[in-house]
């Protein structure tokens, strides 16, 4: 059974979202603040976490970025600032999605499906995609550049595979929203900056003059094809 870690101090948000994933299939377990949920998670590695931005001990930032030292399990932050900074940060930390309270639990069901979908995804053929030094082995979701391999999250692994499959086409933000959500909620179009932002600092040589991945000023992005 998918098992999904719940980190909210508020106890009614996270009764309601326990009972959702419940009634949905999901094994569930729960953590109140930040060094709760960072041990739960040690021990046991949960399929994906919905993770407050507002915790005692130590917030959601903290925990998201302790958690990406070692792990590219998937992330969906609750929130319930409406700043976009904070949401910048959150995504560029590397969480895969965020929703912002109040929220449908529906909604966070779908959401959740939606990134596991993604993360288990095989795409069948043996197909490995080859960029000079960069290997992008589909049915493994695995990414490597000279032979190492890179960690990456699912929106990261996702983003970086719709741009690679077709180099040279220019793709705007709504474009690779719409690619890699697979779902039809608003989506927020400068998330594809931050995680294009965590993509090339991690396979890129030098993330400020991309060769993978490039910025087309004014339109959005594309995989290089030289």
């Amino acid at each position: 059974m998918t098992r999904v870690l719940i980190v909210e101090d508020e106890i009614r948000i996270a009764r309601l979202v326990r009972d959702y994933l419940h009634q949905a299939g999901f094994d569930v377990l729960e953590a109140v603040d930040g060094p709760s949920a960072l041990s739960l998670a040690r021990v046991e590695k949960p399929d994906m976490i919905v993770l407050d931005l507002g915790l005692p001990g130590r917030d959601g930032f903290d925990v998201t970025r302790e958690l990406r030292a070692t792990s590219s399990v998937p992330i969906i932050m609750l929130t319930a600032r409406s700043d976009e900074t904070d949401r910048i940060v959150g995504l560029e930390l590397g969480a895969d999605d965020y929703i912002t309270k109040p929220f449908s639990p529906k909604e966070l069901v779908a959401r959740i499906r939606a990134v596991l979908r993604r993360a288990d995804a095989t795409l069948g053929g043996g197909e490995v995609l080859r960029a000079g030094p960069l290997e992008i082995d589909l049915p493994k979701r695995r990414v490597t550049v000279d032979d190492h391999e890179i960690d990456l999250t699912v929106s990261e692994f996702d983003l970086l595979l719709v741009l690679a499959r077709q180099p040279g086409r220019i793709y705007t933000r709504a474009q690779l929203l719409d690619a890699v959500r697979g779902v039809s909620f608003e989506s927020y179009e400068r998330s594809v900056d931050a995680h294009i932002k965590n993509l090339r600092r991690k396979i890129e040589p030098d993330p400020r003059r991309p060769e993978y991945v490039l910025t087309v000023y004014g339109v959005g992005y594309k995989f290089s094809d030289a």
